[in-house]
This record gives structure tokens, C-alpha cells and sequence, in this order.
């Protein structure tokens, strides 16, 4: 009598990502650094493929192969290294993919043979090339997780070449995938809405934040004018006009108020330009990225974190202001819809609505008392709901679940204008 083999449960796992550290564009080389950490501490193996820095000239710093925090690290250089993200996206993403295929088929184990994953995790269109042909050379499941979309970004269009393009490839690494990832139930249902029916199951696993690394502190009562501070990227989705235009409404009731942003973007010098318009340029800082010390120190000194986004599918930065206690106004958009309770964990609004942002200020800046009880609760809210090691866990009982399908030609669907339903 044979005793039966008992199924393995930990895995080797390849994450492709255009993200990593140290080379960081937003919150997904955040995303994807914490998840592989997660998932080693949990005894699995974990190799990240991803990128050299932009700038990178092959011939003189090739790709790297080192280990980092336990995550093995393959870096690729891109080549050509010509290309410009900037003047020619596509170009540029396909001459990344390629260099990442190339990088992904001479992994090694650790007796020099060749290495062989048991799934190939995706992490957003960007590295739609070089997952779905690696996922298709090893013969293992493809599992993405989108974390935004070109149709959701620009608020339901698709058009433009560049933007049809993005969104083709978003379809297509959609479709390829046996198990798809979403970091909330709107952007779940979006990814239905524009590429349904007929996709892998999806599984809502909400992004997490490690407390540890944004350290709690009371409000102390403010002596001068209020502080708030937007975090985040400097794009037109982001809203972050909008707070400026409900400044003057805000300084109407509380004399000297001041908004710092936080960031960098395609949209900054708009964004001066809207500052001076409302009359607002003196009493709006644009202080560019901040290192994490300095985050937490501007987190801290704020009377409220501003985060007027018009499209979110997460938001990672509401987490981070509430792990630090700095009371949260938000739009009530997508993932900060959910992952922020109105009047609860702190004030939300309506997307685009400069009055209700205004208001939702004012209401933290007359009751301080009120604002810190909310800030406590949305704290003690993350010790529970986005612990990086329970989203660990619940992202490897998707690979475990996760069984690669059989390929079939899938018919030319029409790209139209408007992709995404209004909401």
C-alpha cells in the first residue's frame, strides 16, 4: 500500500513587475515589495522580475541576480536603452518586456540548471509581454492583479491611439489570465465591465500596510494656522485641483490655512497655474516627493490629509495617513470608498464636488476633538483588515487554486469611445 503524496503548499513564485526597488514610480512597486516579503516570510520562493533604472545602458550595467530582503531580485537591462517612456510609451514598454523575457529564461536554480516556477504572477499591463510568455513557456498559471485601468484613468474614454493601445493590452492580459486580483470590489466590477463576460475568477484582496513603518501620534492642539497636506501623484485623476479650489473657501472660515503637496507629476505646473488662479500660489506649498521620514513628519504636522482623488482604485496613501493618526478627508470614490468610512474612520465626499470638499474640511478644522476619535478608529482598523501577512496568505490561496486553462483564439472585440459606464 502506497502512502499518498501529501500536496505541497509552498510555491515558487515568479512576480513580474515594472516596479521594484529600488526603482519606484508609485504605489505599486510598494504594492509588489511587501507582497513578496510577505509571502517569503510564509516559507515560500519568491524571484521578482523586473527593471533596471530607465537610464540604464546595458553595455556597461547589465541585469542583476541578488537577493534582497529574502526576495530574489532579477533586475533586467533594457535594450535598446535608447527608448524614451516619455516620447514613445510603447515602444519603450515593449523593449522592457523583451529584455524581462530574455532575463526570466536564464534564471538558474541553485545547482545551475534551470529554474521553474510554479506560476507566473502579473502585476498591471505594462508587463503583459513578458508575463503571458513566460507564464506560456514554463506552462504554469498566470495570475494578475490590475491595479488600475487606461478606461477608469480617464474617466470611462478610451481614445487617442496611445490609450487604445493601453487599453488592448490591459484586454489582453485580462483574457490570458487563469486568476485574476483586484484591491477592491469597484475595481472588480470595472475590470467586468470592460472586459467581461467570460474572465477568470477574481479575487478582492485589499492592499496592506505594515503600522510598524508609520508610527502613531496624537493631535496636539494647533497654536497657528491649519496645516493640510495632499500625498500622491500630480496627475489630473488624482484631483488634487480640486483642493486647491476649495482653499479659498476653506481660508474663509479658518484665516491662514495652508495646503502641502506632496509629489510629482505630469500635472504640477498646471497646477501652480491653478493655485494662482484661485488666488491661493503664496498659501500652497509644492514640496515634491518625500522620503519616508520626512512623510511621516509632514503626516504628523497636518491637520487633515486631503485625498480628492476622482479615480482610486485603492489608495494606499489613506492608509498611511491613518496608521500615522492624521485625520482623513477623501472623496468616496472606488477603493477609498471602502477602505475609508464616512463619519466612522474619517469625512468623505463626492468626486469633482469642490463645495463638499470644502465642507468636509471644515467639518475636521471645527471639531478636533471628533476629528482625533475618528483618526483613532481608522488606526485600529488597520491592525485587522490590511495586515501584509493576511494578504499574503489570501494571495497564495489564489496560486494554489489557480490551474492554467486551455489557450483558444479569442474573437476581435471593438474598442469603443466610451469603455467604462458612467457610475
Amino acid at each position: 500500500m502506497t502512502t499518498p503524496r501529501r500536496k505541497r503548499t509552498t510555491m515558487k513564485i515568479l512576480m513580474v513587475s515594472w516596479e521594484y526597488p529600488p526603482v519606484v514610480v508609485g504605489g505599486l512597486g510598494r504594492h509588489v515589495h511587501h507582497l513578496a516579503t510577505a509571502l517569503v516570510a510564509a516559507g515560500h520562493e519568491v524571484v521578482v522580475l523586473s527593471r533596471r533604472p530607465s537610464d540604464t545602458d546595458p553595455s556597461t550595467h547589465p541585469s542583476t541576480d541578488e537577493i534582497s530582503e529574502g526576495v530574489r531580485v532579477v533586475a533586467a537591462a533594457q535594450d535598446p536603452h535608447e527608448f524614451d517612456f516619455g516620447t514613445d510609451m510603447m515602444a519603450w514598454t515593449l523593449a522592457m518586456g523583451h529584455a524581462m523575457v530574455r532575463a526570466g529564461l536564464r534564471i538558474k536554480d541553485d545547482a545551475g540548471g534551470p529554474w521553474q516556477p510554479d506560476l507566473v504572477h502579473a502585476h498591471d499591463w505594462l508587463v503583459a509581454h513578458p508575463s503571458i510568455a513566460l507564464a506560456e513557456y514554463f506552462d504554469v498559471p498566470l495570475v494578475s492583479t490590475i491595479h488600475a485601468t487606461e478606461a477608469g484613468r480617464h474617466s470611462g474614454w478610451v481614445s487617442g491611439r496611445i490609450s487604445r493601445q493601453v487599453h488592448a493590452a490591459e484586454s489582453w492580459l485580462v483574457r490570458e489570465s487563469d486568476s485574476l486580483i483586484t484591491c477592491s470590489a469597484s475595481m472588480s466590477d470595472e475590470i467586468t465591465e470592460l472586459f467581461g463576460p467570460g474572465l477568470a475568477e477574481t479575487r478582492v484582496i485589499r492592499n496592506g500596510i505594515d503600522a510598524a513603518l508609520w508610527p502613531f501620534a496624537r493631535r496636539r492642539p494647533r497654536r497657528g494656522p491649519a496645516q493640510l497636506l495632499y500625498v500622491g501623484r500630480l496627475e489630473y485623476e488624482k484631483g488634487v485641483h480640486d483642493a486647491i479650489a476649495a482653499l479659498p473657501r476653506i481660508r474663509r472660515a479658518h484665516p491662514g490655512t495652508t495646503l502641502t503637496i506632496a509629489g510629482d507629476g505630469t500635472q504640477q505646473e498646471w497646477l501652480v497655474e491653478e493655485a494662482r488662479k484661485h488666488k491661493v500660489l503664496k498659501a500652497t506649498r509644492f514640496v515634491g516627493r518625500l522620503g519616508h521620514d520626512e512623510l511621516v513628519a509632514a503626516l504628523h504636522n497636518a491637520d487633515a490629509a486631503v485625498l480628492p482623488s476622482h479615480y482610486e482604485p485603492f489608495g494606499i496613501v489613506a492608509l498611511e495617513a491613518a496608521a500615522t493618526g492624521t485625520p482623513l478627508v477623501t472623496s468616496n470614490v472606488g477603493g477609498l470608498g471602502e477602505a475609508v468610512i464616512n463619519g466612522q474612520t474619517g469625512v468623505s465626499f463626492v468626486p469633482r464636488d469642490v463645495a463638499g470638499l470644502a465642507a468636509a474640511v471644515r467639518a475636521v478644522l471645527d471639531d478636533p476633538d471628533a476629528a482625533q476619535v475618528r483618526a483613532i478608529a481608522a488606526r485600529d482598523r488597520l491592525t485587522s483588515d490590511f495586515d501584509w501577512h493576511t494578504v499574503a496568505a489570501e494571495t497564495a490561496q489564489v496560486y494554489l487554486a489557480a490551474k492554467r486553462g486551455v489557450r483558444e483564439p479569442h474573437p476581435r472585440r471593438p474598442i469603443v469611445e466610451h469603455a467604462l459606464p458612467d457610475r
